[in-house]
Parts: C-alpha cells; sequence; structure tokens
C-alpha cells in the first residue's frame, strides 16, 4: 500500500503543471512542443491515473475539425484543416475505482465546423457598380468600362429586366491604373466638381436671358402641362372662382365707398381674400403638377396642401381679423348709412354668382366623391381633394356672408339702428373664422401623412396574403400622397420552402444530381452551396418584384411599393 501512496503523492504534485500544459494546448498559438507533449502524455499513459483524490474529473479527448476558406479575386476560396485534440471534462464517480481499473483509450470525437470569416467594415470585393456610377465617382470613360467583366444584374426598374454592372472592386482598380494614385483621382474630383458648380451657373444665367427673350418676343410653345389642368377639374374650378369673386371684389368696394355700411365693407374684404386664397390656390394646383426630380423623388402633390393651408390662415388673418375689427369699430363709434339701394343690388347680384361658383364646387366634388366610392361628406370632410374643398368651403361661406350682411343692412334701414349693421360684420368675420379653422385643420391632417381608407388597406394586405410564396403581413403602412397617389409600404414574411420551389422549378435536375454526387470534399460543398444559395435570393428578389408589379396593376392609384423582407 505504501508504494500506492507515494505514486499518488508524486501524481499530485505534476497536476497543477499537467493543467497549465492543458491550458496552453487549448490556445490557437500554442507552441509545438507543449502540444507535442500533451500528446506524448495521451499516446503513452492516461493521465486519469495522476488526478488525486480531491479532483472529481477525468479528463476525455474530442478531435474538432476547423475549416477556414481564403477568399481569392474571382469569388474561390483555398481551403485549409486544422485539426486540434481538446480535452473535455466529464464528472467522474469513484475516483478510487478508476484509478485502479486499466487504462481504457477513449475514441475520438470528429467534428467538422466552417470557421466563420471576419469581412470587415470596408468588405466591398463582391459589391456591384453600375456604368454612371463608375464614370461619375472613379472618374472613367465608357471606353475604360469595356475592359471590365460585365455582370447581368436583375433592374431595379420597371422598364426593364436586368442591366450590366460591375465589380467595384475592379473599378477601383482601374481608376487607379488611369490616373496612378488616390491623391490624383482625389484631384480630378475637386476639377470635375468645380466645373460642374460653373456650369450649373451658367445654365441659370442662360435660363434667365431666355424667359426674357420670351417675354419680349413672346412664348410660341405649345401649352404646356401646367397650363392644361387649368381647364379641367379642380383647376377649372380655381380660376372659375377667381373671375368672380375679382368682379364681386370690385363692386362691393364700390358699394362700400358710396353707402359706408360696415356689413358691405366686411363682404368686400370676404371677397378680396378669396381672390388672394385662390391665387394661392391656383399656385399650388401648378406646382402640384410639375415632375419628380432627385430632390423630390415623390413629387409635388403636397403643394395644394400647403397652398390651402396658407389659404386657411389668410382668411383667417385678412378675412375675419378685419371684418371683427371694423364691426368693433362700428359698435364703438356709430356712423349714419346712406341709401342702401346700390348696396342691396350689389349683394343680390354677388348672391347669384357666389351660388354659381359654389354649384360648380359641388358637381366637381360630387364626380370624384363617386369616383372613389365614398360619400359626399366623408370626401369634404377628410379633404381628399383640398382646392376644390377650398373654393367649396369659401362659396358656402360667402352666400351664408351675403344673406347675414343683407339682413342686418335690412334692420338697419328699417330701424334706422347701425348697430344691426356692425353686429353683421361681426357674424361675418365670425363664419370666416369658422371656415379658416376648418381649413387649417384639414389641411395640417393630411401633410401630416394621412391613412388611406381602412377598405383599401384590407384589399391591399388581401391581395398581398393570397399570394402562395408569402407567409404573413406585418407593419402596413398605406399613405394617401395627394392627387389619387398613394404609398403602400409593408413588412413580408415570405415562405422561403415556395420562393425555393420557384427556384428549383427553373433548374435541370439532371444536372444538380450530378453536381450533389461530385461533391467529396468540404470546399466543394461551400463553392455548391454559395452558388444556389446567391440564386435562390436572386429569386427572392424576383418575387418581390412581382408581388410590387402586381399591386400596381390591380390597384393604380398606388405608385409606390416598398415590401420589405422580414
Amino acid at each position: 500500500m505504501l508504494p500506492g501512496l507515494a505514486a499518488a503523492a508524486a501524481h499530485r504534485c505534476s497536476w497543477s503543471s499537467l493543467c497549465r500544459l492543458r491550458l496552453r494546448c487549448r490556445a490557437a498559438a500554442c507552441n509545438p512542443s507543449d502540444r507535442q507533449e500533451w500528446q506524448n502524455l495521451v499516446t503513452f499513459g492516461s493521465f486519469s491515473n495522476m488526478v488525486p483524490c480531491s479532483h472529481p474529473y477525468i479528463g476525455t479527448l474530442s478531435q474538432v475539425k476547423l475549416y477556414s476558406t481564403n477568399v481569392q479575386k474571382e469569388g474561390q476560396g483555398s481551403q485549409t484543416l486544422r485539426v486540434e485534440k481538446v480535452p473535455s471534462f466529464e464528472t467522474a464517480e469513484g475516483i478510487g475505482t478508476e484509478l485502479k481499473a486499466p487504462l481504457k483509450q477513449e475514441p475520438l470525437q470528429v467534428r467538422a465546423v466552417l470557421k466563420k470569416r471576419e469581412y470587415g467594415s470596408k468588405y466591398t470585393q463582391n459589391n456591384f457598380i453600375t456604368g454612371v456610377r463608375a464614370i461619375n465617382e472613379f472618374c472613367l470613360k465608357s471606353s475604360d468600362l469595356e475592359q471590365l467583366r460585365k455582370i447581368r444584374r436583375r433592374s431595379p426598374h420597371e422598364d426593364t429586366e436586368s442591366f450590366t454592372v460591375y465589380l467595384r472592386s475592379d473599378v477601383e482598380a482601374k481608376s487607379l491604373e488611369v490616373w496612378g494614385s488616390p491623391e490624383a483621382l482625389a484631384r480630378e474630383k475637386k476639377l470635375r466638381k468645380e466645373a460642374e458648380i460653373e456650369y450649373r451657373e451658367r445654365l441659370f444665367r442662360n435660363q434667365k436671358i431666355l424667359r426674357e427673350y420670351r417675354d419680349f418676343l413672346g412664348n410660341t410653345k405649345p401649352r404646356s402641362r401646367t397650363a392644361s389642368v387649368f381647364f379641367k377639374g379642380p383647376g377649372k374650378v380655381v380660376m372659375v372662382a377667381i373671375c368672380i369673386n375679382g368682379l364681386n371684389c370690385f363692386f362691393k368696394f364700390l358699394a362700400w365707398i358710396y353707402t359706408g355700411s360696415a356689413s358691405m365693407f366686411s363682404e368686400a374684404i370676404h371677397s378680396l381674400s378669396d381672390t388672394c386664397n385662390q391665387g394661392l390656390l391656383a399656385l399650388g394646383i401648378s406646382k402640384s403638377v410639375q415632375t419628380p426630380d432627385p430632390s423630390h423623388p415623390y413629387g409635388f402633390s403636397n403643394m395644394r396642401y400647403i397652398s390651402s393651408l396658407i389659404s386657411g390662415v389668410g382668411i383667417f388673418m385678412m378675412g375675419a381679423g378685419l371684418s371683427w375689427y371694423h364691426g368693433v369699430m362700428g359698435l364703438l363709434h356709430p356712423q349714419p348709412i346712406e341709401s342702401l339701394l346700390w348696396a342691396y343690388c350689389i349683394l343680390a347680384g354677388s348672391l347669384v354668382s357666389e351660388g354659381a361658383t359654389l354649384l360648380v364646387a359641388v358637381n366637381e366634388l360630387r364626380r370624384n366623391a363617386r369616383a372613389k366610392g365614398m360619400s359626399f361628406y366623408k370626401y369634404v370632410m377628410e379633404s381628399r381633394d383640398p382646392s376644390t374643398n377650398v373654393i367649396l368651403l369659401e362659396d358656402t361661406a360667402a352666400v351664408l356672408g351675403v344673406i347675414i350682411a343683407a339682413t342686418c343692412m335690412g334692420l338697419t334701414s328699417i330701424t334706422g339702428n347701425p348697430l344691426y349693421d356692425s353686429l353683421g360684420s361681426l357674424g361675418v368675420g365670425t363664419l370666416l373664422g369658422m371656415v379658416s379653422a376648418f381649413l387649417i385643420y384639414t389641411n395640417t391632417e393630411a401633410l401630416l401623412g394621412r391613412s388611406i381608407q381602412p377598405e383599401q388597406v384590407q384589399r391591399l394586405t388581401e391581395l398581398l396574403e393570397n399570394d402562395p410564396s408569402v407567409r404573413a403581413i406585418h407593419d402596413v403602412k398605406a399613405t394617401d400622397l395627394g392627387l389619387g397617389k398613394v404609398r403602400f409600404k409593408a413588412e413580408v414574411d415570405f415562405d422561403g420552402r415556395v420562393v425555393t420551389r420557384s427556384y428549383l422549378e427553373k433548374q435541370d435536375f439532371d444536372q444538380m444530381l450530378q453536381e450533389i454526387q461530385e461533391v467529396k470534399t468540404p470546399e466543394e460543398l461551400e463553392t455548391f452551396m454559395l452558388k444556389h444559395g446567391e440564386n435562390i435570393i436572386d429569386t427572392l428578389g424576383a418575387e418581390v418584384d412581382r408581388l410590387e408589379k402586381e399591386l400596381k396593376k390591380r390597384n393604380p392609384e398606388v405608385r409606390h411599393v416598398d415590401l420589405e423582407i422580414l
């Protein structure tokens, strides 16, 4: 028994050094001598006999294969294999029995793992770049791009199916070959930027001279799209209102000068504010039909809401404010009123003309509400057509204002008390204040980004959910951009099996089976998976394009679709 205790004591002394040796061997950069020493211990004797009784663990060995690939420029990879023997520990029961048992050789456990590749934040080796960007950003010529590798990719534009791109790494190498150094390329970019700024300044001056030339000789250019919008729809309503309100304003001011009536002054101010505001509406309509540009990719349709909002503010400040002021001054300092005969005649003509404009606006709104499948009241309350809506409310207020003014002037004429006339001015101002508050509220709601009707959202969502490649739709947003344009956005959870099957249906199965049978090594497996994985991603992108086109085809009001893969 004494020799056994002596051997255990010797083994106990070497335990700490053995643990330190094991930790060094587990490190990736361990010394070959330490690794050889560890392997000798494992080969010529199990270290389990060296474990003292106070340590409840015995060591076993496992073998791990780590595969790593080195990326080459052509996208192929060379693979290296590194095998490590790493001890793992398991809980041991009956250590004394284990120490007395004969030596057991533990089997090696082999596990293949593909080593994770660290690409880095500036990894652009596989990035694509279009020819236009290559010419503009790297100061190349089209002849320089002819020498580079060309790759056909699926086009993001609706009018083309595919287009040519280049590897960014090839373009960068070509730019360095042409210009010699990054510093020379940076200097050339700076010079081109300065030339572009100078060109824009010359273009602005030339456009100004051209406008002056056209003003002098007369513009014989055919009717533009901006001018044509004033001959139909909301533009026609606005132009009719401007003409009628301008005439009413002129005659009402004449009547006020002749009679000195506060109510007539309020009506004149009312017509003046209506004419000015309708001029703003005409400006908004002309701006809203402009073609989208890089600075405004979704167009200028919101200009109608902006002009209507300014119009509402103008009605409040100019119309309601001046009417209240003149009414209060009439109450504080009443003045006698001259003959009201001409005032009655002008109010009667104004009632007829304002009523005609109101009828035109009502007919236009009814037609648009019927086309949208909405009721007239709901269409007006939601301000779907802001320009026509302003005309409707202004003419309604004008008709009611004429009635209020005529009533108060009649009471003044019968009783001889000018206070009724001042009260009429206050009543017209209050009416204009209510109209302006409604216009400000509705147009502000529209500018904040209003959603379309829930029924429309449900119809668009059902169209996507009924597609076989879609599992679920989340975070749906459908915004009204104005002028009947809708922007639709949704998070789409695609069914990977359906997308993969859609890809496999276009493949040659015999050739694919042959490729699978030829896979013998890990690097061949990686090449096979990378090839078909990239093609499946392209198929997923094609599915997104197909769904976007289907949405726009079945719902013409949807102009912009953003489907994000969940």
